[in-house]
């Protein structure tokens, strides 16, 4: 809370669009030259220098505002919006920046988070995305004093999901990011209700602790990768958010049973994370997500053929816990090739 308040409010605040728009550029980068093809952004304030960066760039984005309209500490301007004020700005960046860039940019409602949105905003929120066919993007269940804020403040038994779940907000248009502290019957309440998580792997080791990914996929829940913003994680690479996920999964193990299981969270699991699963995140595995005739055209070309790599056995266990990004070749999107032998062809990344 220290650091959300005292560091990255204060500087999320003081952003302007052209910054927003620079910074967008350079995680992009990062991105492509990690194989990324699509990606969903929790929200920042600026969302027309997002869209405008996504589109240079030749990415897949869904982007949305990062709202909130209650809480101690909020900068202005943020701090005098009303729950309709946020579902009206929301409305205006939908109608401006939705299905453009030739369909690459789709425009979500974002929710910061549960202790700084009230109820009002959340219903508002949840009717609005039905209104408008599109995603929700929350932080979810991210540190203990979260739940035990909502135990106190909502009058509920368990924390965020379980009172998410009597609001009947949890849809399964709701990408939930991190999800670390929930138990066995929220994970009921996730599962039944179709909800999507995003495990970031490397920013929940840093801050948030070890969610319960395993379970999770026991219940059927779809789970897909994530990297988290860069003041959470200082990479964007994907390619490492693999290793890190099927390392740290094993390890929970150890550390919640007093067992090693080494087949916890398999290869084959985490390429789904970062395949398909992250395309059914995102409610556009119709289209992308996996090499089927019929959907575009992303793909990934990979080297395997260098010092970390080498000797090839089992490619999909190399894919996870041998690949590094400068395995990665070329990246093409829509179709079109967003970066060729190494070099990314649509933005100079020298300047």
């Amino acid at each position: 809370m220290t650091w959300l308040h005292h560091r990255i409010w204060p500087y999320e605040a003081s952003m302007t669009e052209e910054d927003s728009y620079i910074s967008t550029l350079l995680c992009g980068v990062e991105l492509i030259h990690s194989g990324v093809t699509c990606f969903a952004e929790a929200g920042g304030q600026h969302v027309p220098g997002m869209a405008r960066a996504v589109e240079l760039l030749g990415l897949r984005a869904c982007l949305a505002q990062s709202i909130m309209d209650s809480g101690d500490g909020l900068p202005e301007p943020w701090a005098n919006r009303t729950a309709e004020d946020c579902i009206q700005l929301q409305k205006e960046l939908y109608r401006k920046h939705h299905d453009t860039a030739d369909g690459r940019i789709r425009v979500w409602l974002g929710i910061r988070q549960i202790m700084n949105s009230t109820d009002d905003l959340l219903l508002k929120t949840r009717d609005t995305a039905r209104e408008l066919a599109t995603v929700i993007h929350m932080h979810v269940a991210e540190i203990p004093y979260e739940n035990q804020l909502i135990v106190k403040t909502r009058k509920v038994e368990h924390g965020t999901v379980t009172h998410l779940e009597k609001m009947e907000f949890l849809q399964n248009n709701l990408l939930a990011a991190h999800t670390v502290w929930v138990d066995n019957a929220e994970i009921d309440f996730l599962s039944r209700a179709g909800v999507k998580v995003s495990h970031c792997p490397a920013a929940a080791m840093r801050m948030l602790g070890f969610a319960p990914i395993r379970e999770m996929l026991d219940a059927s829940i779809c789970v897909s990768l994530g990297t988290d913003g860069a003041p959470s994680n200082n990479r964007m690479s994907i390619v490492d958010e693999m290793y890190v996920a099927s390392l740290i999964n094993k390890g929970r193990e150890v550390y919640a049973n007093g067992t090693t299981d080494p087949t916890a969270l398999p290869a084959e699991t985490v390429l789904k994370m970062a395949t398909i699963n992250g395309a059914k995140s995102v409610l556009w595995d119709k289209e992308i997500g996996s090499l089927v005739v019929g959907k575009k055209a992303d793909l990934v070309v990979i080297n395997p053929r260098t010092w970390s790599m080498v000797p090839l056995h089992d490619s999909i266990s190399s894919l996870v816990y041998c690949m590094r990004t400068e395995n990665i070749v070329s990246v093409m999107c829509n179709g079109r090739w967003i970066m060729k032998d190494k070099k990314i062809s649509t933005v100079n990344e020298v300047t």
